[in-house]
């Protein structure tokens, strides 16, 4: 019996979805995260499912993995033992970052930078350069980097990043630089620009590369540990690490530029979303990955995702090819809080795992979003399967404490907590949809994670969106997604051309280098050569602009006619992005050269239910709140049991393992043959 396994590792829970090969089974499961030691609640994943299938370790045939254990180091500030290496006059880079101020704030006098990854007396500079166009204008200073490393190994460092001028378009120096500290100091880890990121932009190639020196040590050894154990116990598999790409690769490989997995969990999640939805029919959605802590959205035209290449982790930049997610503060244990204005405030702020909910009974003392939930009766009495009792009285008092404040009852505002709690979530949906000029009414919504049913209604409504389609073990999602990833590689290359002098031969030339580096690097992780796909896109601008946009060239366009389209198609492209261009008045000029190299892998074959059964029927009630109807007696449903087309008018509550789906008023449910629920919006 083949036997896949997917796992994403929370922080507080991680989500298994494993699939028999023969038969299509899904078993969904969910264990405590261990984030002393990752590998250990990936291994006890892999046990619990194993036992849940009656499976052996021998029938396991590949095992995928998506985690937060890189994002995390860097949101808890893990910055011991790092030290910078740059060239000779460069010191101060990272402290003086940029001249932008985040948004919120209007004076800079009132912004307050982030802690530094790297203090100024942990940077060393040493000798040695090369211009913009690779040429060595001075031999690196072998002697001075060797006492650079001492120095910062005698001040505790046990990480370095390093980053000098203009080492994407000559990595000679870099290179040498690693080659010294792995022959003089082995035990170090060592993290190099011209690998992590060979492109230009000083500033921000440092911070990428420290982001990823700084994770290494986690994720290397984590991923090393877990690959020996599965070895031993079930043979040389294939173990694949999902990347922020949404791609897949092998671990040894994640390990070595461990910043590709910072958003691994939610690229994944879309991933699962586009292929449910594939299925559902339904081609144009936007993604709403509500977990406990923060919702993750993002939108999706015809089957494909949005691309970045520049983000931001926390308050750090990172420039890493990822697809397009916008985050908002909005989950689960986002706490009810009063600001100094007597206005009602959801979040930021997490109780977070431990203590978590006041409802979870471990100490929490503020009240949460699940909190007003289980106060409104639209929770059951226990979560996963009946591993987590609530309390549901002590949240109700929470909330009449709260409510005094305000002259309201306790379910009034815990309702006005919960709409809250959606407004954020609009706002993050609006970042993805009408600033770039969308209807969120013309797409349907996916709605998953482990609180993504709760919310999907109260968010449609406030958009006009009029589908919601909740996909089959929702609270599981983003490990499914991992089941449906293919191999996915992304290499580039600075060079800036403007269009009136450019040789078309010299970036045809460049482009099909980076080609044959990606074919080569896609069959060295197992794929064949007739399921590998190219995608060729530059970054282009007007010349004299700041920043650029990204232009695809369509795969059956080669030669000079692909350069032709590259300039042609930019001015569309910008027109889109900013609402005007200048053909005709303006030159163009190329920026960065990117190829994205897919391994197509093999997909689970999802099997329609064909199964003839008479309609569910509620296997009970429980009271629910809403605003503008109040308590209501509502019908509660099993999941699993539902027929499909069997539609059900709300209010209604739908319940299952790891997850619960809330149909209010005006709402109606049904199935799908793939275990999808679809929520319409009544005419």
């Amino acid at each position: 019996m083949g036997l896949r396994i997917a796992i994403d590792t929370g922080g507080t829970f991680t989500d298994v979805v494993a699939i028999n090969e023969a038969t299509g089974q899904i078993t969904a499961v969910k264990t405590p995260s261990t984030p002393a030691d990752p590998s250990v609640g990936l291994l006890n994943g892999v046990r619990r499912v194993l036992e849940e299938t009656g499976s052996k370790h021998e029938d396991l045939q590949m095992l995928l993995h998506g985690s937060t254990v890189a994002t995390n180091a860097v949101l808890e500030h893990k910055f011991d033992g790092l030290g910078l290496i740059v060239t000779r006059g460069f010191r101060h880079m990272i402290e003086i970052a940029r001249q932008s101020v985040p948004d919120g704030y209007g004076n800079s006098f009132f912004w307050v930078k982030p802690p530094r990854l790297v203090p100024l007396h942990l940077v060393r500079e040493v000798g040695g350069r090369m211009n913009f166009s690779g040429e060595e204008l001075e031999a690196l200073d072998e002697a001075e980097t060797l006492e650079a490393v001492r120095e910062l190994i005698e001040d505790g460092v046990t990480c370095i990043g390093v980053c000098l001028l203009h080492a994407y378009a000559n990595d000679a120096h870099e290179q040498r630089i690693g080659a010294l500290i792995k022959e003089h100091f082995p035990d170090v880890f060592f993290s190099l620009s011209s690998v992590v990121l060979p492109e230009y932009r000083e500033y921000e190639r440092a911070m990428t590369t420290l982001i990823d020196v700084l994770v290494k040590p986690y994720c290397k050894t984590y991923l090393q540990n877990a690959a020996d154990r599965i070895r031993s116990q079930s043979g040389d598999i294939p173990f694949l690490i999902m990347q922020s790409n949404g791609g897949v690769v092998k671990h040894s490989t994640a390990g070595e530029k461990p910043v590709t997995m910072l958003l691994s969990g939610p690229a994944a999640g879309i991933l699962g979303s586009i292929h449910m939805a594939h299925l559902a029919g339904y081609k144009d959605i936007l993604t709403v990955d509500v977990g406990g802590t923060s919702t993750d959205v993002a939108i999706i035209e015809n089957y494909t995702p949005m691309y970045t290449s520049a983000s931001m982790v926390e308050s750090y930049p990172v420039k890493t090819p990822m697809l397009d997610i916008v985050t908002v503060g909005s989950g689960g244990g986002s706490i009810a809080w009063v600001d100094p204005y007597g206005q009602l405030k959801v979040g930021p702020k997490s109780a977070g795992a431990d203590p978590g909910p006041i409802c979870y009974g471990k100490g929490g003392t503020k009240p949460t979003v699940t909190d007003a939930a289980i106060s409104l009766g639209r929770l059951p009495a226990a979560l996963i399967g009946g591993a987590i009792k609530l309390d549901a009285d002590a949240a109700r008092e929470a909330y009449r404490k709260l409510g005094a404040e305000f002259g309201m009852s306790a379910e009034e505002v815990a309702a006005g907590a919960l709409e809250i709690a959606a407004v954020n979530q609009v706002f993050g949906i609006r970042q993805v949809t009408t600033t770039r000029g969308r209807d969120p009414g013309a797409y349907a919504m996916v709605a998953f994670g482990g609180a993504g049913g709760l919310f999907a209604a109260e968010v449609a409504d406030f958009l006009d969106v009029r589908t919601i389609v909740s996909p089959p073990n929702p609270g599981n999602l983003c490990a499914f997604g991992l089941h449906v990833s293919d191999v996915r590689r992304d290499y580039i290359r600075t060079m800036v051309r403007r269009q009136s002098t450019a040789d078309p031969a010299e970036i045809l030339a460049a482009w099909d280098d980076l080609v044959r580096g990606g074919v080569a690097d896609i069959s060295a992780e197992g794929i064949a050569r007739d399921k590998i796909e190219i995608r060729r896109i530059a970054d282009v601008r007007y010349f004299g602009e700041g920043h650029e946009v990204q232009v695809d060239i369509p795969s059956d366009v080669s030669g000079e006619a692909a350069i032709a389209h590259l300039f042609k198609d930019f001015h569309r492209v910008h027109d889109q992005t900013f609402g005007f261009h200048y053909e005709g008045e303006q030159d163009v000029e190329v920026v960065n050269l990117r190829v994205q190299a897919v391994g197509i892998q093999h997909r689970p074959n999802l099997k329609p239910d064909t199964v003839t059964r008479d309609a569910a029927k509620p296997f009970g009630y429980r009271m629910a709140y809403w605003r503008a109807t109040g308590w209501v007696d509502c019908p509660l449903y099993n999941r699993t049991e539902l027929a499909v087309g069997q539609q059900i008018a709300g209010p209604v509550i739908v319940e299952e393992y790891g997850s619960t789906v809330v149909v209010p008023a005006q709402w109606s449910v049904r199935a799908d043959v793939y275990g999808n629920l679809i929520l319409d919006k009544n005419a």
